[in-house]
């Protein structure tokens, strides 16, 4: 068995094995039980100083890796570029040189530029966590996302999950998708034709444009949000439309033949891609994957702050 990372930093699910995922599992296994406990706390990160350095605006993400450092007891500071410097033109690099000189061993980078974490990973001496760049990944939220899964149906192997909506804007879908594969999934992406990138086939994932035929083949519904914020132009008529032709409901639910698991990274649109007695039905484990992010996140530091110093 595996007893740490293959790799130094946390750029995406396409640099993991699948020896290091069930490796974040089982340390997460341990956390949640800490997660659990009266005292929700460990000392394990207390020499170790993390810097949330975000360029986005972000909540869930941002608020589970500052509670994940906290139960771990590191020393934590919080960069928003909203009030920084980078508003008087300031590079990335720079602003985390400036960061890393008040000694910081890890940075938690989220960024709109595709590949900033990996340009951060070859320029700076300091452990780099990706919490989104772009379009391209978001690692922790896939991870959170199969731990969920497995959580739930005891295993990921074998299970059929079916991403649903905005695939095109979307860093969950593809870390998802690399996340699931490398652990035994089969995977579908279902959505308006315009909003599913020609490229996914070569990564061997199913596409299904029936809203209602990928419900039917899955087991699990991964439902993500209409991104309207990166969209320059339209890709669908409207959302009334989108939400007539790819809104998960309970009647079109209770009309299936079997149970399915239905989860969401969050924010949700209700009333858009999920109603509200959906989001909010037996079939949900979106509040599992809240609590679970947690978990995830404090075993992702842990882990690689163990590879401190080599």
């Amino acid at each position: 068995m595996q007893s740490q990372l293959s790799v130094k930093h946390l750029l995406g699910i396409k640099e993991l094995k699948k020896e290091d995922i069930q490796l974040i599992f089982e340390t997460a296994d341990q956390f949640k039980q800490v997660l659990n406990r009266p005292i929700k706390k460990v000392p394990s990160l207390r020499d170790i100083t993390i810097a949330n350095v975000f360029f986005e605006n972000s909540t869930r993400t941002r608020l589970s890796f500052e509670l994940a450092e906290k139960r771990l007891s590191a020393d934590v500071v919080n960069f928003s570029s909203s009030s920084s410097s980078v508003k008087k033109g300031e590079t990335l690099l720079d602003t985390v040189n400036n960061i890393l000189a008040m000694k910081v061993d890890m940075v938690v980078l989220r960024h709109s530029s595709v590949g900033a974490a990996h340009f951060l990973a070859r320029n700076v001496d300091a452990k780099i966590i990706n919490a989104g760049d772009g379009t391209h990944e978001h690692p922790t939220q896939a991870l959170l996302d199969a731990f969920s899964i497995r959580e739930k149906l005891g295993a990921v192997a074998g299970k059929k999950v079916c991403i649903f909506g905005d695939i095109l804007h979307s860093r969950v879908a593809l870390s998802n998708i690399f996340a699931l594969q490398k652990i035994g999934a089969e995977v579908m992406v279902c959505g308006p034709n315009t909003l599913i990138p020609k490229y996914l086939g070569e990564l061997g994932v199913k596409i299904e444009y029936d809203l209602r035929k990928a419900l039917e083949w899955c087991d699990v519904a991964n439902v993500l949000r209409i991104q309207l914020e990166r969209q320059t132009i339209k890709y669908f008529p409207s959302l009334r439309e989108y939400s007539l032709y790819y809104g998960i409901n309970k009647e079109l639910l209770d009309s299936l033949n079997k149970e399915i698991v239905i989860m969401h990274p969050g924010p949700i649109n209700r009333g858009v891609e999920l109603s509200s007695d959906v989001a909010d039905s037996h079939h949900s484990i979106i509040l599992d994957q809240v609590e679970n992010g947690v978990a995830i996140r404090m075993a992702v530091l842990y882990l690689l702050a163990g590879k401190q110093g080599q």
